[in-house]
């Protein structure tokens, strides 16, 4: 029942909650992300890590660096205290914290499959997937060669299955396909959790419907966006937009037959919360809604810590975390490149 979980959450979410607001306390400020950006090399970038959280894992690095290196020594950081959280908890949250990692191993399909169609190596593949959506049977993905063969060799033993009953078909794996595949299973996967949440009840309802929501309707924009001009018809793009969110339904109807970016404004602008996202862009200027969407969910899942007695804070760290893995990575990419006129671009603040 709302408002009385104060009295049991304790017993199970108490220690693995005061673990993750301890984490959320680690992350970086915008003082640090200032220092980060006068930086000249990326040994300067590497020193002021070391006095972070990041220090351990960076500390024995040799120079010369690479981003690359940052970033995987980062996201190590991440996948351990993931791991941490995972083996202490119990039941529902354990679920939950699973549910979290699906969209990565939705992502690592897509990788490897579309790597194999591209005649790439698999173990070059293999090591640029996401350590969160790793499972045992990945490296057999490179064999199938269309999507009955996908579930039937390798993903029915993975949590991944119930998502793919939707985009089975004998049709040969291409780019289109592919893509389609990818937004099947994401549409599947957040209506899944999105019902899971619904489940548990309480605040963990209330907030992760938000979050979960936003996520949809960013998808339904972006599916949006990326199938103006090819030959997906109005129909199949609106059997990718998942069946909850603040667009749902009116809002994927007037999507679906849109036919440039400015339409798709003109859809957005009706819904206040998205108004101000689009405020900030210049007609027919896709180039800076990326950022816009990650300025805004960065804005909710901070104020997902601001209750307690809820499983959304964990949820919320581990997406700000890669939010500002990624930061590090533009800044990176920035100083290695010589560019640092272009460094506050993608940078996104989290404080």
């Amino acid at each position: 029942m709302y408002g009385f979980e104060a009295l049991t959450f304790n017993v199970h979410g108490g220690f693995l909650e005061a673990i993750v607001r301890g984490h959320r306390s680690g992350l970086l400020t915008a003082a640090d992300y200032n220092n980060l950006c006068q930086c000249e090399t990326l040994d300067d970038v590497k020193m002021h890590l070391t006095a972070t959280e990041y220090g351990p894992y960076l500390q024995n690095e040799p120079s010369p660096l690479h981003t690359t290196t940052i970033v995987e020594k980062c996201t190590l950081k991440l996948v351990d205290e993931y791991k941490q959280m995972l083996c202490q908890a119990t039941e529902p949250l354990s679920t939950f914290l699973e549910y979290c990692t699906y969209g990565h191993m939705i992502d690592n399909v897509v990788l490897i499959v579309t790597g194999t169609l591209h005649e790439r190596d698999v173990q070059e593949l293999l090591e640029k997937c996401h350590p969160l959506g790793m499972f045992d049977s990945i490296a057999t993905l490179a064999v199938a060669q269309n999507m009955r063969e996908l579930y039937r060799l390798v993903l029915v033993d993975t949590p991944l299955a119930p998502y793919f009953s939707e985009c089975i078909t004998s049709e040969d794996l291409d780019d289109m396909n592919i893509e389609i595949m990818r937004n099947t299973l994401y549409k599947a996967y957040l209506e899944d959790f999105y019902r899971f949440c619904q489940k548990l009840g309480g605040a963990t309802a209330e907030i992760m419907s938000d979050l979960l929501a936003f996520e949809a309707d960013r998808r339904a924009v972006n599916i949006t966006i990326n199938s103006i001009g090819t030959e997906l018809t109005r129909d199949d793009r609106r059997k990718l937009y998942s069946n909850f969110g603040l667009l749902y339904p009116y809002g994927h109807e007037e999507l679906a037959v849109c036919e440039d970016l400015d339409q798709v404004r003109g859809v957005m602008e009706k819904y206040p919360p998205y108004q101000s996202i689009f405020a900030k862009l210049s007609y027919g200027e896709s180039q800076l809604l990326d950022k816009a969407f990650y300025e805004e969910e960065v804005k909710r899942l901070c104020l997902a810590f601001e209750q307690q007695f809820h499983y959304a804070v964990f949820f919320a760290y581990i997406r700000l975390r890669e939010q500002e893995i990624r930061n590090l990575m533009w800044i990176s990419e920035c100083v290695a490149q010589n560019q640092k006129s272009r460094v506050h671009d993608s940078v996104v603040f989290i404080f």
